[in-house]
């Protein structure tokens, strides 16, 4: 513990002008008490208080003191606080990077109910590509990454967040535009613009595997990280593009989004380094296992 007593004793003296009734107060005996402020005097090597055997007075240099020294008690007990909240994950910072498709699903939400639950925390969120989201998590600059399961889990840890299905975008004149659902079958022969499968595995998984399920082949003809991309470039008529349902509310134009029959179910998960330290993570993870 700091030994804070001597400021304790001062302030007890200075704030009843009795040695007396500050001894009571704080539950010692006289002598300790006269021994602790001529400590102190000698170690400042002034004179804090005038004495005789009826008065006890502040000197000029104990009534700075006494300001000081509450100031100083005050700001203490503030370090004590916010240490004990730092360390339950109720005081500090979380940095939380995201896929930006993920800003029309997951990330909202659950940001306005940790925000709620911890709002002496500041959250810090970042939009990343996926790449730069796994490099951030794995080098420590974020604290959690939230999108599709990365290619390698090897020291991270993760939590399933949100499930949703795909569904199929089309440029607004592509013959689909105006159905309402498909089968997978009606694309075939259709060319597909999806991210690389080392940048989102599951989803290209997720995508392929439909295609196979059915008897047909992907034809992959351009491919591209981001899922706002995707949608942009079918929108210029590059092609068709399979993408989680909550894309649609991009609201972008010259695209029609046309559900899936018995679409595939694509997962968004958050992930961290198995050894991030920083407390106010678990306070995080709370917030997706408690949505």
């Amino acid at each position: 513990m700091i030994d804070i007593r001597p400021l304790r004793y001062f302030l007890a003296v200075a704030e009843t002008l009795h040695f007396g009734r500050a001894a009571e107060r704080l539950n010692v005996t006289q002598p300790p008490l006269s021994r602790q402020i001529a400590a102190l005097e000698q170690s400042l090597g002034v004179a804090l208080l005038e004495r005789d055997s009826r008065h006890v007075r502040l000197t000029a240099a104990g009534q700075r003191f006494q300001e000081d020294a509450r100031g100083v008690m005050s700001a203490l007990q503030q370090a004590c606080h916010a240490a004990r909240q730092v360390g339950a994950g109720e005081l500090g910072e979380l940095q939380v990077g995201f896929m930006m498709h993920a800003a029309h699903s997951s990330v909202p939400p659950l940001a306005r109910r940790f925000i709620a639950a911890h709002p002496q925390v500041q959250l810090r969120l970042r939009e990343a590509l996926p790449m730069a989201l796994l490099d951030g998590v794995r080098s420590g600059a974020l604290d959690a990454g939230i999108g599709f399961a990365p290619a390698s889990l090897r020291g991270l840890e993760l939590l399933p967040l949100q499930e949703e299905p795909l569904c199929v975008v089309v440029p607004a004149d592509h013959r689909l535009a105006r159905r309402r659902s498909v089968d997978i079958t009606a694309l075939a022969g259709e060319s597909l613009i999806t991210a690389p499968a080392d940048v989102v595995p599951t989803l290209r998984e997720a995508i392929e595997a439909s295609f196979h399920a059915a008897g047909l082949q992907a034809d992959v003809r351009l491919e591209v990280q981001l899922q706002q991309s995707i949608v942009s470039l079918v929108g210029e008529g590059l092609g068709i593009a399979l993408v989680p349902a909550s894309l649609q509310r991009m609201g972008m134009p010259g695209v029609s989004f046309v559900r899936l029959k018995d679409a595939p179910r694509v997962q968004q998960v958050v992930f961290w380094k198995a050894d991030n330290r920083n407390p106010v993570l678990a306070r995080f993870l709370a917030c997706v296992v408690d949505r």
